[in-house]
C-alpha cells in the first residue's frame, strides 16, 4: 500500500509544477493600495486590469462610509449561527426582496459565497434519476457542483446549439426510463472568453424539450441589460431562466451571492441548501453593504454608462490595432497571442516591469498549447489615459513577441536555472 501523500510529492499538478518559477509573481501576486484603476505591484504603480470591480464600487466613498458604519454597529460576528437556527434577520429578508425585484424574479435567497452556493444549489436541484446538461467551458464551481451528482451528466460543446440539442435528446431518453428531469446549466457570460451564453436560443428549445434552465450570471449581473439585470435581460429571456445566480464579488464589489426564481423554488432551496443550512449566516455588515451597493446600481445608471464607455474604447482600440479579442460580447476583454509558456512569462514580466500594465495571464492547460491569453477587466474607474497607455504597451509587447525577443529572454532564464 502506498502513502496517501506520494502523489503530492511526485506530481504538483498542471499549475503547481510551475510554482518555483511563477509563485508570487505570475500566480498569487500581491497587489497593494486602495482598489482602483492604478495600484502598486512590487513597489511600482501599475494600471490594473485584473480586478472585477466593474462599477468602481469597491473604494467608492459612499460605499466605504456605509461599510464602516455597519462594521461599527454590528461588528464582524453578528448574526451568529446558521439562518435556520439563529442567524436570520429582517435585513437579510429585505436584501433578498430587493435582489429579486432587481432581476425580475418572484423571490431570491442569499448565499454566503458564490462558489459554495453554486455547488450546493446544483446538489439540491437534482436527484439520482435526473440528468444535467452543461457547457464544457463552465466555471469550476459549476463543474464541482456537477461532480456531486449521482446521476448522468453530459457536456455540450461551448455555445454549440447542435451539441446542446443532441445532448438534450440523450437526456430525454434517459429520463423517460428513470422518471427524472433535466437541468441545463449555462453561464450568462463566460469569464475567460467574454462571450454571452446563448440563452435566447436555449430558451427557445424549451418548446421542444422539457428541461429547466439554471444560469450563472456572475459577470452579467450589473453590467448587461437595460437596468443591469444581466444577460437574460440583455437577450430578452429573463423570464425563461428558472434559477438565476449571481455573485456579489464582481459588480457589487463585496462577498456573498444570491439565487432567484419562482417563490416555490426558492422556498424549496431555502430548506435544502446544505451549504447554507449548516453554515454561519452572511455577516450583517456585508448585508448592509450589499443593500447600499444595490441601491447605487438602481439609482446611478451613469456607473454602467461609464463602464461601457471604457469597455468600448479599450476593445475598439485593440481591434483597430489588429489584436485578436475573440468574440467577446461583454466587459471581459481577452487578447489572444501566439507563444509558449516561457515566452508568456517573459512577456508578462516585461509588461508589468517596463510598461506598468498589470493584467491576468492564462496559458495551457486552461487554453490550448501555443496560445497566450491576456485577460483584461475594464471598470468604471479606468480613464482614457489608462486605455491609451495600455494600447501603446500592447503594441510594443506584440512586436517583441513576434521578433523573438521573449523567446531569447525565456531561453536565458531557463539557462540560469540550469534547465
Amino acid at each position: 500500500m502506498r502513502d496517501l501523500f506520494d502523489k503530492i510529492y511526485k506530481d504538483k499538478g498542471p499549475l503547481g509544477k510551475w510554482a518555483q518559477q511563477a509563485e508570487g509573481y505570475f500566480v498569487f501576486p500581491k497587489l497593494e493600495g486602495p482598489i482602483s484603476n492604478r495600484m502598486k505591484f512590487r513597489g511600482k504603480e501599475v494600471i490594473t486590469w485584473s480586478i472585477n470591480d466593474y462599477l468602481g464600487l469597491a473604494n467608492h466613498p459612499e460605499v466605504r462610509k456605509v461599510d464602516a458604519e455597519a462594521a461599527a454597529e454590528y461588528g464582524s460576528a453578528y448574526p451568529m449561527g446558521a439562518r435556520m437556527m439563529s442567524g436570520h434577520t429582517d435585513l437579510h429578508e429585505r436584501l433578498q426582496d430587493e435582489l429579486a425585484s432587481f432581476v425580475n424574479k418572484q423571490a431570491a435567497y442569499l448565499l454566503n459565497f458564490g462558489y459554495q452556493g453554486m455547488v450546493s444549489t446544483i446538489d439540491a436541484l437534482v436527484s439520482k434519476s435526473d440528468v444535467i446538461v452543461y457547457d464544457v467551458d463552465a466555471h469550476a464551481c459549476i463543474i464541482d457542483g456537477v461532480r456531486l451528482h449521482l446521476g448522468q451528466r453530459f457536456t455540450y460543446k461551448h455555445n454549440d446549439l447542435e451539441s446542446i440539442e443532441k445532448n438534450l435528446q440523450r437526456a430525454t431518453k434517459i429520463c423517460e426510463q428513470t422518471g427524472g428531469g433535466i437541468l441545463l446549466i449555462s453561464e450568462g457570460v463566460f469569464g475567460m472568453r467574454g462571450e454571452q451564453g446563448k440563452l435566447k436560443e436555449i430558451a427557445a428549445l424549451k418548446k421542444k424539450y422539457n428541461f429547466r434552465l439554471f444560469v450563472d450570471d456572475a459577470h452579467g449581473f450589473g453590467t448587461l441589460g437595460a437596468t443591469g439585470a444581466g444577460a437574460g435581460e440583455e437577450q430578452g429571456v429573463q423570464d425563461e431562466i428558472d434559477v438565476y445566480f449571481a455573485t456579489f464579488a464582481k459588480s457589487l464589489a463585496s462577498t456573498g451571492a444570491f439565487i432567484a426564481g419562482d417563490k416555490e423554488i426558492m422556498d424549496y432551496l431555502k430548506y435544502n441548501l446544505r451549504s447554507q443550512m449548516f453554515a454561519k449566516s452572511l455577516q450583517m455588515q456585508l448585508v448592509v453593504g450589499a443593500l447600499k451597493r444595490l441601491d447605487m446600481l438602481r439609482t446611478m445608471p451613469e456607473l454602467k454608462t461609464k463602464l461601457w464607455e471604457n469597455v468600448n474604447a479599450l476593445q475598439n482600440g485593440l481591434k483597430s490595432r489588429g489584436f485578436d479579442i475573440g468574440t467577446t460580447q461583454s466587459c471581459v476583454t481577452p487578447v489572444y497571442l501566439q507563444g509558449s509558456i516561457p515566452e508568456a512569462m517573459a512577456l508578462v514580466k516585461d509588461l508589468r516591469e517596463n510598461y506598468g500594465v498589470f493584467c491576468s495571464i492564462v496559458v495551457y492547460p486552461v487554453i490550448p498549447k501555443g496560445l497566450i491569453l491576456l485577460r483584461m477587466i475594464p471598470t468604471a474607474t479606468h480613464t482614457m489615459e489608462d486605455i491609451e497607455e495600455t494600447l501603446e504597451a500592447f503594441s510594443s509587447i506584440r512586436e517583441r513577441l513576434e521578433n523573438g525577443t521573449y523567446k531569447r529572454l525565456s531561453a536565458a532564464v531557463a539557462a540560469s536555472h540550469g534547465e
